[in-house]
């Protein structure tokens, strides 16, 4: 069976711009003629491969077929621009990566604009979770992701990146206030830490590894990581920072680690489709060097921390937040 061009872009339109309208504008037709072609390519699949909604996803049957539309967009760019039948300074290829914020925000940019000097391409970038990520590349949403699982995703390659070293910090002030007779279970229960989401277990695990799992102190839910940052700053919280954000304020004494010697490092493994493609190439090229560059080549692992071995690290592996 043969797929009709014209239905497979409309199709991915649809999915990449989340409805008919703005897939219509997207090629430049009316919504109307985006939805015959859909209804063609649907008959001709025999099933549904869009959930109608808001916005439009794919059914398990889209997703292949998304993945396999990506895929022939992507070859098919790089064909046109070998043979010169359509000039690289027309058209970007596009690239679909789901990146976790705190790689967005700290290491990974440099790496898409290497790339970019060298490849034609255009990013999307979509801040995800691990677990999402997995679905996303599976379901041909992204061509590659970042993520901290580091068994590869269906039809996917996995490259270790090396680790992002997080620390434990809090205001000189925020301390005074709350961690003046020591940091212990006692204080950590009515301190407030800043978390970034609800699936964020970074404070969680510093708690464990200090001994105290079971205490739930008051939370702030700071979805942003410069404003994680910042939050800190202004004394709303203690939290979990990527070390790399927080260790001026540290030098310059605007904040305070909570254990000098305690930190997490939370290993990164870049996982895109198993394609011979030049522009997937370079990009991977390009993130293993601003990986090696900026993350901990070595993460250290060692056994919990106790009050009484605050110089004890961990190496935290299956986080399902999307720092």
């Amino acid at each position: 069976m043969n797929l009709d061009a014209a239905q497979l872009a409309a199709f991915s339109a649809v999915i990449r711009e989340g409805s008919f309208d703005a897939a219509a504008n997207a090629l430049f037709v009316t919504p109307s003629a985006v939805s015959q072609r859909i209804k063609l390519l649907e008959e001709r699949c025999g099933r549904l491969l869009i959930q109608r909604g808001s916005p439009c996803t794919p059914t398990p049957a889209g997703e292949a077929l998304y993945r396999y539309a990506l895929q022939v967009a992507l070859l098919e760019g790089e064909a046109l621009a070998a043979l010169a039948l359509e000039p690289q300074g027309r058209r970007a290829l596009p690239i679909s990566i789901a990146v976790n914020a705190d790689s967005l925000a700290t290491w990974i940019t440099p790496a898409l604009a290497e790339t970019q000097r060298s490849q034609q391409v255009c990013f999307d970038l979509q801040i995800e979770d691990q677990d999402h990520a997995h679905e996303l590349l599976r379901g041909g949403r992204v061509m590659g992701a970042i993520s901290t699982d580091a068994s590869p995703a269906q039809g996917c390659e996995s490259v270790a990146l090396g680790a992002m070293r997080y620390v434990a910090v809090a205001s000189p002030a925020f301390f005074e206030r709350y961690f003046a007779n020591g940091v212990n279970a006692q204080t950590l229960a009515h301190a407030p830490c800043n978390t970034f989401n609800r699936k964020d277990s970074l404070q969680r695990e510093f708690l464990r590894m200090l001994g105290y799992a079971r205490l739930s102190p008051p939370k702030h839910f700071i979805p942003s990581t410069h404003g994680f940052v910042e939050a800190a700053l202004a004394g709303l919280g203690w939290g979990m920072n990527p070390q790399s954000l927080v260790e001026k304020h540290i030098e310059r004494g605007t904040l305070k680690a909570l254990c000098a010697e305690a930190f997490l490092d939370v290993p990164l493994y870049w996982q895109c489709w198993r394609l011979e493609s030049a522009p997937l190439k370079a990009l991977t090229d390009a993130i293993v060097r601003a990986a090696h560059a900026q993350l901990i080549a070595k993460p250290h692992s060692s056994a919990p921390l106790t009050p009484k071995r605050p110089r004890a690290i961990k190496n935290l592996i299956g986080r399902t937040d999307n720092r």
